[in-house]
């Protein structure tokens, strides 16, 4: 019934795309884009209109994670960028080779219907080593790959991996072989508290020398830094403390993830732009860790309790950015691009302007106040 099901949305979604009708003012634009820019900045979009802000010199794909938009479509291709797809769906579903086959056609149909010019496989689920979903998961990224190539001429195939391949978060993957088979990996350099095996404390999102070496292991692993793309956040985390010491350690609550004790899941993610209005009225203002080479601030909620918050900002990020410029990295790119303020105020136009100038190095920045 499943298989049945998948089928027919296939060969439906097939059918209308032949009758799909071009939405964008020219003709041309519904074209998929196969020109390859040097350097890869890749943006997900979570939807809505916040992508007439972003900073279109730089973007070379955009991740459609919120609803198709046409008029985004339309927009990206006159500007030479991709419109990608995202992929997600469970791994116990494409165990099954046929089941995977239908799932991978329903894919390109869609993507083919809507002029978009590739997929972002993000499936993120725990997966052992050499079990059949290990086996399946590299199969799904290498029939995927060939299938787009081959349907959508110049499309891009990419796949979402953790910032360490050191099975985090039970992810253990066959980084090789889907490193080979696809066009990117973005690694996800951030929520790298997500698996807390010491002291339960709150630290930085996404600490500069552990992600740094998590790279240089990927690299040792014989993948091609080209195929890598380094994900930045533009969020950061606001943790509760059970304790703030007099050195401004943070202890926070235990919550267990995927076998370890603590693990970010004991804060709040919170956008750049909420962070930016907070720091400035914060007990403490914006601190530097030089050790994890990250900003962070603390503050008094409403009821008297601390908080710690830990984020990136232009200095962090442009550290990082110099070095997928010295490894020669694929590229750069951030979850997500609808988390910076777009307003029409100075002071959030200059720190969203900052942020985008920060992906890229040797860009110009405002000069930051600590």
């Amino acid at each position: 019934m499943w298989f049945s099901v998948f089928v027919a949305v296939a060969v439906g979604l097939s059918g209308a795309r032949a009758a799909a009708v071009c939405p964008c003012a020219r003709e041309e634009l519904c074209q998929p884009v196969q020109h390859e820019h040097e350097l890869e900045v890749f943006v997900f979009d979570v939807g809505g209109k916040t992508w007439k802000s972003y900073d279109w010199s730089k973007v070379t794909t955009v991740a459609a994670f919120g609803k198709y938009d046409a008029e985004l479509m339309c927009y990206a291709h006159s500007k030479g960028a991709r419109y990608v797809l995202k992929g997600d769906v469970s791994l116990s579903d494409i165990v099954d080779n046929a089941k995977r086959a239908a799932w991978i056609k329903e894919k390109v149909s869609l993507a083919k219907n809507q002029f978009m010019d590739g997929i972002n496989l993000d499936i993120e689920q725990a997966v052992e080593q050499s079990s059949p979903e290990y086996y399946a998961l590299t199969s799904l990224v290498k029939e995927t790959t060939d299938m787009f190539h081959q349907e959508i001429p110049g499309s891009q195939v990419s796949f979402d991996v953790a910032w360490s391949p050191k099975c985090i978060d039970k992810r253990c993957y066959d980084y090789n072989a889907i490193a080979n088979s696809c066009d990117l990996l973005f690694v996800m350099s951030y929520d790298e508290q997500s698996q807390i095996w010491g002291d339960c404390i709150a630290m930085a999102n996404s600490p500069f020398n552990q992600t740094l070496t998590a790279y240089d292991e990927y690299i040792g692993m014989k993948i091609d830094p080209k195929k890598l793309v380094m994900g930045v956040p533009w969020y950061g985390y606001d943790y509760t403390c059970l304790n703030l010491s007099q050195e401004g350690v943070c202890t926070i609550p235990k919550v267990p993830f995927r076998g370890a004790p603590c693990s970010d899941a004991s804060g709040k993610q919170i956008p750049y732009r909420t962070m930016m209005k907070q720091v400035n009225s914060s007990t403490s203002g914006r601190l530097w860790d030089e050790i994890q080479k990250a900003p962070y601030y603390n503050y008094k909620d409403k009821v008297g309790k601390l908080h710690q918050v830990w984020y990136d900002d232009p200095e962090s990020i442009s550290l990082k950015a110099a070095y997928v410029a010295k490894q020669g990295l694929r590229g750069i790119g951030m979850w997500n691009g609808n988390l910076l303020d777009y307003s029409n105020d100075p002071v959030a136009k200059q720190q969203s302007a900052d942020m985008w100038n920060a992906l890229i190095p040797n860009q110009p920045m405002s000069v930051m106040v600590s």
